[in-house]
């Protein structure tokens, strides 16, 4: 969203409105930054019956629908904004954002990309742009227009970050950590900036990064979202000095942070799994048990091991590695604002055919994945939840489920920031709790269904490589394919935290948590109580 300028510059897209017209569009953009939607819509709508043509007026009645979740309302009104000036940037960047929000991407991008051409110096459609193309793979189109962003706007921290994790995925470090550098000076507290450096781990921080970091997690004023990143970066730096004690202490002050803006309710998350299972037990056979074929989930517990099993699998000529995608959870949301009522509600009276008229679309939401290769992976880990659903959704899809030793991944799970709030992983005890609810969920659907569901053992994988991506592919219906012995050198956007380690050979040296020692008897007594 881009808002009106302040009221002391002569703005001609303000043009045709009275002196006290522009005060009310400006306080309507005052409302809609501060989250008074209602104010903002009754000032615009005053507006709009006044100067119903007027393209500023229209485009701000755009940007406030967006916000309150009305798409079609913010789409339709952009449109009538467009057709009265059909190369005005900003209007295409907020349409190209409203269509993106309803999941229309390939219309969105369109649009940004006309946004583009109409201001070639307008370095928020560049970074726009840029950003969506990242998240939906295409990394060097990206990159591109993320480097136009800094190049346009070098101030722009959020260009450095996004230009930065993106040459990340492209396994290109060096250029990486100088972008993320360039963000740290212009503002030493980026928490995103110290998250990337931190993430690429063959290049640890140094002394004088840890100087720095010690310094700023203790400065006031410092924001809690930059305040909790640079916890994070700087216990991943001391662990890497072995110095156990102190790196432990800063991750769990950034732990500690991240659970007070929202805490995770352990009892209400299993209350909420238990009946998952139940609903998955009552659900109808599918009409098509193929539908689906084409998806490969990977799932498990975060920092198990997952990002590895997808890049073995996407060195395989008929595989695309997707990584992490919120399909799934999309066409389920869709569904349950249609019926308006959540998904456990509705789950008992869906029939076959709604379940199968479900799977359709999310194969053709993700149909992008799959124009060069046939299959395509989807690793968001707590998919898991839905592995029964999956049976009568997407019933020939395959579910490998990512297993790491406990201990190992919770601790590991402990270290990683994550930005969906409230999560598990930032109490000990949680992890735990959290470990046995999918345990017991994936236990009940390997056992009942083994033909979809493998469980994939990380140790397994380095005991006996050979045998393991043997038997994964065969489990997956895919021929052997020799390439998916040397997947480090496969040539793919990586898009998590472990895109350096995956560029590399199995390595026998991962582990961590013994080190630790007794700092970690809580996480090892809610996993022993985990069962």
């Amino acid at each position: 969203m881009t808002l009106p300028p302040p009221r002391t510059a002569v703005d001609p897209r303000l043009s045709g409105l009275s002196v006290s017209q522009r005060e009310q569009l400006h306080a309507a953009a005052r409302a809609i930054r501060d989250g008074q939607l209602d104010a903002a819509d009754r000032l615009l709508d005053a507006l709009h019956r006044l100067a119903p043509c007027h393209v500023e007026v229209l485009r701000m009645k755009g940007i406030a629908a967006t916000r309150r979740g009305r798409v079609d309302d913010a789409i339709a009104v952009l449109r009538k904004a467009l057709a009265l000036a059909p190369h005005d940037a900003l209007v295409l960047n907020d349409l190209a954002s409203a269509l993106a929000r309803r999941g229309d991407m390939h219309d969105a991008l369109t649009i940004w990309r006309q946004a583009c051409m109409a201001a070639p110096d307008y370095p928020i459609a560049w970074f726009n742009l840029g950003r969506n193309l990242q998240q939906l793979g295409d990394s060097e189109e990206a990159l591109r227009a993320l480097k136009q962003a800094t190049a346009l706007a070098p101030e722009l921290l959020p260009a450095h970050i996004l230009a930065g994790d993106t040459l990340v995925h492209l396994g290109r470090f060096d250029e990486a950590a100088a972008h993320y550098r360039a963000a740290l000076a212009r503002h030493g507290a980026c928490g995103d900036a110290w998250r990337g450096l931190a993430n690429i781990k063959t290049q640890p921080l140094g002394d004088a990064d840890i100087a720095a970091l010690s310094s700023l997690v203790q400065y006031p004023g410092v924001a809690d979202s930059d305040r909790i990143a640079m916890g994070f970066a700087l216990g991943k730096a001391l662990e890497d000095r072995g110095r156990y004690e102190d790196a432990f202490a800063a991750l769990a002050a950034a732990n500690a942070r991240m659970r007070q803006l929202a805490p995770w309710h352990a009892p209400t998350f299993s209350t909420h799994v238990t009946r998952v299972l139940e609903a998955g037990h009552r659900l109808p056979a599918p009409l098509d048990a193929t539908l689906g074929r084409e998806v490969i989930f990977i799932v498990g517990l975060p920092r198990s091991g997952s990002t590895l099993f997808e890049q073995i699998l996407a060195a395989h000529p008929q595989v695309e590695g997707a990584s992490e995608l919120d399909d799934l959870d999309a066409v389920i949301v869709e569904e349950s604002r249609q019926r308006r009522q959540p998904l456990l509600a509705w789950m008992p009276s869906a029939s076959a055919a709604d379940w199968h008229r479900l799977g359709q679309r999310y194969l053709e939401r993700t149909a992008r994945w799959r124009t060069q290769r046939p299959r395509h992976t989807d690793k968001l880990p707590e998919n898991w939840l839905h592995a029964g659903l999956l049976g009568a959704m997407l019933p020939g899809a395959r579910i490998v489920d990512a297993r790491r030793d406990a201990l190992e991944a919770g601790w590991s799970c402990f270290k990683q920031q994550f930005y969906r709030l409230p999560h598990f992983a930032c109490d000990l005890g949680d992890i735990g709790a959290y470990t046995r609810d999918y345990r017991r969920a994936m236990a009940i659907w390997q056992a009942e269904q083994p033909q979809r569901v493998r469980i994939q053992r990380y140790e397994a994988l380095l005991d006996e490589p050979e045998r393991e991506i043997r038997d994964l592919l065969a489990f997956c219906n895919l021929p052997f394919d020799a390439a998916c012995l040397d997947y480090h050198r496969a040539m793919r956007s990586v898009r998590t935290p472990s895109a350096s380690q995956v560029r590399q050979p199995l390595r026998r040296d991962t582990a961590r948590a013994e080190r630790y020692g007794a700092l970690l008897d809580p996480l090892r007594q809610a996993l022993a109580d985990a069962g």
